[in-house]
């Protein structure tokens, strides 16, 4: 494949072997991503530039936070281009062709995380070249995180020690797949393991024991009528693709024998709340069902019954605000002045609640993203290149 290829327009999309560099490195959240952070750093090192690692306290895990400062040296201020490094598990899917060996076909580019999101990482990198060459009058910034799948854990890091070292951006753009059209706002998303705790018995004694499982599905039950709620009385935003905050449980385990009352089920739970809501509010409606409805009665059975609530993972919403310079900024170098939010959450929330505006514009079509078969395609990325050339010349400007 040569390094340069032509979309069916004919144009040009110059970041596909980066694409395909990073697509080829199996970045699914359970595994380490530093094989793709240094194959970043080494490669930006060549070009002159430095990167900070921010590494979690697992090995293998690790942000970057690197700079292309303006003409004059200056390294502060400016816009971060922001991108997560992992991919969602392939597991039970079935590909036409190896997730992580990317291949174009019919003017689409296939693989794992080819939209979510290395298409938008990649593309920035194969144009750091142009930036250096430009009369940057701000600086700009590249931020690869880890681990956004799985709760968007590793970009509060990243965050902090840019702050520590005294980097203050003025504004974000992340890369998520949004078809290049300008996104406002998205829900915040939150995450909970409950475990439900019964005391086992014989089967044939069950007044003796206390039915982890059947607790945990009352509970379980609750959660959807309080999800049912949200959709029938709001509150509403119609400006979301889907507007209203919901609800849901994802994963559930439970009992080990089929003559045994099960002394405990695992589920694990999430909402995704609009700005208009407080995350915390949903959850002491849920806790205070716990708390009024099935733990007394389990417990009437049983003092030793319980059920407990681990976070597992929040991330905060986004409500761009439309007179901030990079909504503008965005909408104009775009030309998309539809006010669009999404149900699903980025990493702009993060730098918007620490003081950085943040916008969402990446390409794709979030549809194809975690599914088999993933793909960006190539019109795509040559409109995510033009946007960037675009960004670039305003900061020559700006």
């Amino acid at each position: 494949m040569t390094s340069r290829t032509r979309t069916q327009e004919g144009q040009q999309t110059i970041g596909l072997p980066w694409i395909e560099d990073l697509v080829s490195i199996n970045t699914v959240s359970r595994n380490p991503n530093l094989e793709l952070i240094e194959l970043v750093r080494d490669r930006l090192l060549r070009q002159g530039i430095k990167s900070i690692l921010t590494r979690d306290k697992r090995d293998g895990w690790s942000n970057l936070f690197a700079t292309i400062p303006s003409h004059d040296g200056r390294d502060n201020g400016g816009v971060v281009l922001s991108g997560h490094t992992d991919v969602v598990p392939v597991d039970g899917q079935h590909w036409t062709s190896d997730p992580f060996r990317p291949v174009v076909r019919d003017g689409r580019l296939y693989g794992r995380g080819t939209c979510d999101m290395k298409g938008f990482i990649g593309t920035v990198l194969a144009l750091v070249p142009e930036m250096l060459s430009a009369k940057l009058k701000r600086p700009v910034h590249i931020a690869l995180s880890f681990d956004e799948e799985v709760g968007c854990l590793g970009v509060p890091l990243l965050i902090a020690d840019m702050r520590e070292r005294g980097i203050n951006p003025e504004a974000c753009i992340v890369g998520e797949p949004t078809s290049m059209q300008p996104v406002v706002g998205h829900k915040g998303i939150n995450t909970f393991r409950c475990c439900v705790r019964g005391v086992a018995a014989h089967s044939s004694l069950t007044p003796n024991g206390v039915n982890a499982i059947e607790y945990a599905a009352r509970l379980i039950c609750h959660i959807r009528d309080v999800a049912d709620r949200f959709r029938r009385t709001g509150p509403f935003d119609d400006a979301y693709d889907v507007p209203f905050s919901t609800a849901q449980t994802s994963t559930i385990n439970g009992g080990n024998a089929i003559n045994t009352v099960p002394a405990q089920c695992d589920f694990e739970l999430e909402f995704r709340n609009l700005m208009l809501m407080e995350p915390i509010a949903i959850f002491r409606e849920i806790e205070e069902y716990v708390r009024l409805s099935l733990l007394p009665e389990m417990q009437a059975q049983n003092s030793a019954a319980s059920i407990e609530f681990m976070p597992i993972a929040s991330s905060p919403g986004l409500e761009a605000a439309e007179e901030a310079a990079i909504t503008q900024l965005v909408r104009a170098l775009t030309g998309g002045q539809k006010k669009r939010k999404v149900a699903y959450g980025t990493e702009a929330g993060l730098f918007s609640q620490a003081g950085i505006p943040s916008i969402v514009c990446g390409p794709g079509d979030i549809r194809q993203a975690h599914r088999a078969d993933e793909y960006v395609s190539l019109e795509q990325l040559s409109a995510c290149e033009a946007f960037l050339r675009k960004l670039i010349r305003s900061m020559e400007s700006l």
